[in-house]
């Protein structure tokens, strides 16, 4: 009897792939709860040129996640601003992180 068999054992998710999974849902709850109402789906309900997704960010020079948090901390005008009261810096990340890979 000849049997096939491999030493390669599939390998387990990663700590980092969990952190990742967790760190994106707690951004997408967050933003929901303080971003959606003006951001549906990425859009702008004020001023719609100005949306979430990567093309307008990037044509008003926003590309990193401290670049969105900047905006967060001192919006112009129409946006409301987010002190590090109403939301934390690593909260403020993980919204901006969600962003980027959402939107």
């Amino acid at each position: 009897m000849i049997a096939c068999t491999t030493s390669e054992q599939p390998a387990a998710p990663s700590t980092q792939s969990k952190q990742d999974i967790q760190s994106s849902e707690a951004g997408k709850n967050l933003f929901k709860q303080h971003c959606a109402a003006c951001h549906p789906d990425g859009g702008n309900v004020i001023k719609p040129e100005k949306t979430l997704h990567k093309e307008a960010l990037a044509a008003h020079s926003i590309k990193t996640p401290e670049d969105i948090i900047g905006k967060m901390r001192n919006p112009g005008p129409g946006m409301s601003m987010f002190d590090t009261t109403t939301i934390p810096d690593n909260q403020a990340q993980e919204i901006a992180e969600y962003i980027l890979k959402t939107f």
